[in-house]
């Protein structure tokens, strides 16, 4: 077979998925062993797999080692190496290497297939956390039956969309749930992902995989540790803010703090912030009366108290103030979570 890259490559590109390799260069001519190599290779794979894998890892890695393709490349040919690579190109060491060798170097295409397989990846992490780690989050069980916690991640991006919004903070950022979904629209051209624990923020770089992320993709996004509490310059100028399910973990004297270091300081033009309904508590069946949703929480507020807060808040920084219920609405308690979204008026950021 033609092979750019020589032995070395075959060996990066198949011994991963579990074949012994053997590959020996084949001379321009055994007559003439000064003209040297040829760019081709016997190559000898074994393995005990089946013939569709082995067939489907032919398929995509012999025009990757060629490295030469003379026909034209476009979105097809994404879907064609994702449909082919299904279960097992994810996982592959070198992925980078062989999406970019089998669409020939071009970024467009080379960004949608690795954001693509970045998804798949973090689906299929999601989908196997243990039981463990479900039960450490309390207040995530509670709202499962019902998703409120894809619904609530969605409609804020879907929003954050809708603002037209370049540039994101998402503070108190936790292992990086909605930033996966930002990262996955090329819409958003700067993500930051802020929060004050570091062990949430290891975990959020795992599971974006910062690590084995294209370059134009990690130019995007970045991590860092800080408080909500102090003002810090590195918040400024940004187009929107996200707080989602973080202002009731804050001791209510404290989010005095938190709005001058928010609206008044970093002042982005549009913040969104989702808490928790206590009204709707009562549906709950597992939830004691009077209990919070989880133990952390320091405060659960009403619609009117909420409303109250950002009312006053937006008042007192210059910003409209406009309400979303987040959820299934029940006609008397209303949604399980509420989201305000706050915008300066055209002109009004400093």
């Amino acid at each position: 077979i033609r092979t750019r890259g020589g032995a070395n490559i075959l060996h990066k590109l198949f011994e991963p998925l579990g074949y012994l390799v053997g590959a020996t260069s084949i001379p321009l001519d055994e007559k003439f062993a000064d003209w040297g190599a040829s760019p081709y290779f016997r190559l000898t794979l074994d393995a005990r797999t089946t013939v569709h894998d082995v067939l489907s890892h032919l398929y995509v890695l012999l025009p990757v080692l060629d490295d030469e393709k003379h026909y034209y490349i476009g979105d097809a040919e994404v879907d064609k190496l994702l449909r082919r690579g299904e279960g097992w190109l994810g996982s592959h060491p070198h992925r980078e290497l062989i999406v970019q060798r089998y669409l020939k170097r071009k970024p467009s295409l080379i960004d949608r297939a690795l954001t693509r397989l970045l998804d798949e990846e973090n689906a299929a992490v999601d989908a196997g956390e243990s039981k463990t780690e479900q039960a450490a989050f309390a207040e995530k069980d509670l709202e499962r039956p019902m998703t409120l916690h894809t619904q609530r991640l969605n409609q804020v991006a879907t929003r954050l969309k809708s603002l037209e919004a370049k540039s994101i903070l998402d503070l108190g950022c936790g292992e990086g749930k909605l930033l996966r979904r930002l990262l996955a629209d090329r819409t958003f051209e700067r993500i930051v992902g802020m929060d004050v624990s570091h062990r949430s923020l290891e975990v959020a770089a795992s599971r974006l995989r910062l690590d084995r992320l294209p370059e134009r993709q990690r130019k995007r996004i970045e991590l860092m540790q800080g408080s909500l509490l102090y003002r810090d310059k590195r918040l400024d100028n940004f187009d929107a803010a996200a707080l989602v399910e973080v202002i009731e973990h804050l001791d209510p004297p404290r989010l005095l703090a938190l709005e001058r270091v928010l609206f008044e300081f970093a002042r982005p033009r549009h913040i969104i912030i989702t808490t928790p309904n206590q009204e709707y508590n009562l549906l709950f069946p597992t939830l004691p009366p009077g209990r919070m949703r989880h133990n952390d929480h320091r405060f659960e507020w009403t619609r009117p108290e909420f409303s109250a807060w950002a009312e006053k808040t937006a008042a007192r920084f210059g910003y409209h103030v406009a309400f979303e219920p987040v959820g299934p609405v029940d006609p008397q308690h209303g949604a399980p979570s509420q989201m305000a979204v706050f915008s300066l008026p055209v002109g009004g950021a400093e």
